[in-house]
């Protein structure tokens, strides 16, 4: 074989090359898919929507349910769409803006949705009673249900405005403590075990400006103590 011959062959071989490792290249990115960034979505509700009645009307459902925690959901999509926030769990997204005053908007609709979720997850249409952990745990923190209940009412009717009542685990006990607006226990070291709404759009449909009405319906007829009971050990 000649030079010039062996010189040809030599540059079509190294194009070749070039051209498949090139063309394996433009695959290999093609066939990386790109990251879809999930919305926020609105939960399904763990009832019914008349399943919670008279004490919660499928009426305050569907305002408080498809309108107010549907919008806090809206809201806070459109609010982190294109950052940093877009495609973190909800909780992070939540405890990333706690305090933050430019960030105050996507806190406020963040920790809504969250405590919504949780706020219809701590009622039930089913009566229900604590696990014996959980009933023991009050009785040595609180003196019993009746005194559980009476701090619980005590701070759901003693938020002034709007805001929620809950029971938390907190260093090792039980305690009951509220929060104005959309503050949250997740922010803190606290670990919540059940809440209750006490903005009036939850339940001033069925009892106006008594609230003492729809705390006390709730508490005697309504609290999910099996995720109560469940939130204590996990």
């Amino acid at each position: 074989m000649n030079e010039a011959r062996r010189s040809f062959l030599a540059t079509v071989g190294a194009t070749t090359v070039a051209a498949l490792a090139s063309d394996t290249l433009a695959q290999t990115t093609m066939a990386t898919p790109e990251r879809k960034v999930m919305p926020i979505e609105l939960p399904k509700l763990p009832f019914e929507d008349n399943a919670l009645a008279p004490a919660i009307s499928s009426n305050t459902i569907s305002f408080h349910y498809g309108k107010h925690h549907r919008a806090y959901v809206d809201n806070l999509n459109k609010a982190i769409a294109g950052t940093d926030l877009a495609d973190k769990p909800l909780v992070e997204i939540v405890r990333a803006t706690a305090g933050k005053a430019d960030k105050t908007a996507i806190f406020n609709n963040s920790a809504q949705v969250w405590n919504h979720t949780f706020y219809w997850n701590s009622l039930s249409p089913i009566l229900m009673t604590p696990s014996k952990d959980l009933a023991d745990r009050i009785e040595k923190d609180f003196g019993g249900m009746a005194k559980f209940k009476e701090q619980f009412a005590a701070a759901a009717m003693g938020q002034f405005g709007s805001g929620w009542a809950w029971l938390v685990a907190d260093g090792g006990v039980l305690k009951v403590t509220k929060t104005p607006n959309a503050e949250t226990p997740i922010t803190t070291a606290a670990k919540p075990l059940i809440t209750l709404d006490v903005w009036e759009h939850a339940y001033y449909l069925d009892h106006q400006n008594k609230r003492a009405e729809y705390v006390a319906a709730v508490l005697d007829k309504l609290i999910n103590w099996e995720f109560a009971s469940r939130n204590l050990v996990e």
